[in-house]
C-alpha cells in the first residue's frame, strides 16, 4: 500500500469517528447508524474491529435474553441517547454507553457451564483508552470515558456489598451521579428487566457511596 493510500485509510477511519459521535450525540436512535456502520468493510479495521468483535461474543442468557454483546450495546446507547441530558457531559456519557464492555470479547468463558465475563470493566477501560486515542479523541475525553468504564460495575458490586476499597478509589475519579445513569442504561438495555428493581438498586447504590 502506497503513504497516499495509507493517508486516505486514516483520513476514512477519522472521517467516521466523526460522523459517529455527530451521530451519538445527534440521534434518537443512534444504534440505527450502527447497523450501518457494521456492515461497511471499514468496521473489520482497526479500531473498530473492537466493537465488530463484539458482534461475535455470546452472553448468559439468564442475565441477556437479548443475546451477544453487541445487541446489547445497541439498546444501551438508544437508552443513552434518551437520558444523555442529564449528564454532567453527553459527550463522554455516549462514548462510555458505547464501549462499556468493550472488553467482554477477551474476558467471556465458559465456566461450568456459564458465559462469564469477569474484569470485562478493566480490560475494557483500558482497550476503550486505546480506541480513542487511536482517533485522537482529546486527552480528557479519553480519560473521562476511561474511569467511566472502568467503574461501571461498581453498581452491582455496591448493592451486593461487594465494593470494598474500589467504591472509595471510583469516588476519588469520577462523580458517582455518571456512574449510576450509565448504569441504569447498561440495566435498561437488557432483553428481559424490572424496572422496579433496577431503580431502587440504582438508588441504593447511590445512597450506599454518598454516605
Amino acid at each position: 500500500m502506497s503513504n497516499n493510500d495509507t493517508g486516505v485509510k486514516c483520513m476514512e477511519i477519522e472521517n467516521i469517528y466523526q460522523e459517529l459521535e455527530q451521530h451519538l450525540l445527534q440521534d434518537e436512535k443512534p444504534s440505527l447508524y450502527l447497523a450501518r456502520l457494521s456492515e461497511l468493510p471499514l468496521f473489520e479495521k482497526y479500531p473498530y474491529k473492537m466493537l465488530s468483535r463484539l458482534t461475535k461474543t455470546p452472553q448468559s442468557p439468564k442475565y441477556h435474553p437479548e443475546g451477544n454483546v453487541w445487541n446489547h450495546i445497541m439498546l444501551v446507547i438508544d437508552e443513552a441517547a434518551a437520558v444523555k441530558h442529564k449528564s454532567r457531559d453527553p459527550r463522554v456519557f455516549m462514548w462510555a454507553a458505547l464501549l462499556h464492555d468493550i472488553g467482554k470479547p477477551f474476558t467471556t468463558k465458559v465456566r461450568k457451564g456459564k458465559i462469564t465475563s469477569y474484569d470485562h470493566d478493566k480490560v475494557g477501560a483500558d482497550m476503550a483508552k486505546e480506541f480513542l486515542e487511536f482517533l485522537m479523541a482529546e486527552p480528557e475525553v479519553v480519560m473521562a470515558v476511561y474511569w467511566l468504564v472502568r467503574y461501571h460495575m461498581q453498581i452491582l458490586h455496591v448493592v451486593n456489598s461487594r465494593a470494598g476499597r474500589e467504591a472509595e478509589q471510583m469516588k476519588a475519579h469520577v462523580d458517582v451521579a455518571e456512574v449510576a445513569l450509565l448504569g441504569w442504561c447498561d440495566r435498561m438495555g437488557r432483553g428481559r428487566i424490572d424496572r422496579q428493581v433496577e431503580e431502587e438498586n440504582i438508588q441504593l447504590f447511590l445512597r450506599r457511596v454518598n454516605r
